[in-house]
């Protein structure tokens, strides 16, 4: 009988340490922590090797010196802020058709034409720059303004966007670019993330949230969400800003953009991960 009962006790020794050591692989609980997700916000850095590359493109393509170019690109981007001042070479556009001045047809290839030699200064592919408008200026000189559509969502914030200036005889006046370099790299982070807030979540969200602005004056203000029916929520785009702990980092954020009406902002950009008020 005591040896049944030492038996026995062996038995379900070896059961409870045979389990205990099988309890990793149970599924986790959907209530428990997440410490497998991915980095968020998405960071983009400051990069000394694509700096040296954007100022050496720089400094090939108006054969300027390099203490001219330095100071003429973004900071983190490393994209052009500006042409240097008086470069050996004047610039101009490639010329497009057999006429002296270039029609809009022939601009707009010239224009593409200059971007595909450009692109590693503009910082994006030229497959995903969209000509957006095209302005003829008072004073005779020409803009052409474009947005980077790199993502699987719009971009918002003051990133992704290319504007350039040029004369009727196509020397090119100015150009800036806030272009995110190396966006697939970006999209694949963004990828991974998982969007927590249903378009309804986020809407109620809000509604429990207090909206702080700043207004045209530079005072902090803030105010409630409006009625139900002021709220009209758009899409989600990815919202870009300068990182609020790393000078060096650009934050990529999921968000919902939202508009509103009977409101001191026109909109808002919920993040659709954390649930919170990212810009207005």
């Amino acid at each position: 009988m005591r040896k049944q009962t030492a038996g026995s006790v062996i038995l379900l020794l070896a059961c409870a340490l045979f389990t205990g050591s099988c309890a990793p692989l149970q599924p986790p609980s959907a209530t428990g922590p997440h410490g497998n997700e991915p980095p968020y916000p998405v960071l983009f850095t400051d990069d000394s090797h694509r700096t040296e590359a954007a100022l050496a493109a720089v400094t090939r393509l108006t054969q300027a010196t390099t203490s001219q170019t330095i100071e003429r690109l973004q900071p983190i981007t490393a994209t052009i802020e500006s042409l240097p001042s008086n470069p050996a070479t004047p610039l101009y556009l490639p010329k497009v058709g057999a006429a002296a001045v270039m029609n809009e047809e022939e601009t707009r290839e010239s224009l593409r034409r200059f971007i595909r030699n450009w692109r590693d200064v503009i910082g994006s592919e030229p497959a995903k720059l969209s000509l957006v408008e095209r302005l003829d200026q008072p004073d005779g000189s020409k803009v052409a303004n474009y947005e980077q559509r790199p993502f699987r969502y719009p971009i918002r914030g003051n990133y992704g966007k290319f504007q350039i200036r040029f004369a009727t005889d196509r020397h090119v006046l100015n150009m800036i670019s806030t272009c995110i370099p190396d966006a697939d790299r970006i999209q694949t982070a963004l990828a991974a993330i998982t969007v927590r807030l249903k378009a309804e979540d986020a809407i109620k969200q809000l509604k429990e949230s207090e909206i702080k602005y700043t207004d045209p004056q530079g005072n902090k203000l803030s105010f409630r969400a409006p009625a139900a029916s002021d709220i009209n929520l758009r899409e989600l785009v990815v919202y870009i800003l300068p990182s609020k702990d790393r000078p060096d980092a650009l934050e990529f954020h999921l968000a919902w953009e939202i508009p509103l009406t009977n409101a001191p902002v026109k909109t808002v950009y919920l993040d659709a991960v954390n649930g919170e008020i990212i810009a207005t």
